[in-house]
């Protein structure tokens, strides 16, 4: 059974191998703190609430045509929030 860490390094490395980018630049994009995913393989730890923005994160982002790794349950694609042309003319 892969633990949550395991489960967040194993999408991220996947996403940083398709999209030719390193941990740390991923880790700057899912996480806002470009030593975080490092600090993960090192046995730092994260909230939950962070770990399942992290997820989303990388759902809504996964890029098309890649598949997303099938030891690791995808999480559901959020809808992105639509700016309303009534919210700005309050």
């Amino acid at each position: 059974m892969m633990t949550l860490r395991t489960k967040l390094l194993h999408i991220a490395d996947a996403f940083a191998d398709t999209r030719r980018l390193s941990r740390s630049r991923v880790s700057t994009l899912s996480l806002d703190q470009g030593s975080k995913l490092d600090q993960i393989a090192n046995g730092a730890d994260i909230s939950t609430g962070r770990y399942e923005r992290a997820m989303s994160w990388f759902s809504n982002n996964w890029p098309d045509g890649a598949e997303w790794p099938e030891e690791v349950s995808r999480p559901l694609v959020e809808a992105q929030p639509q700016f309303s042309a009534q919210e700005g003319l309050a």
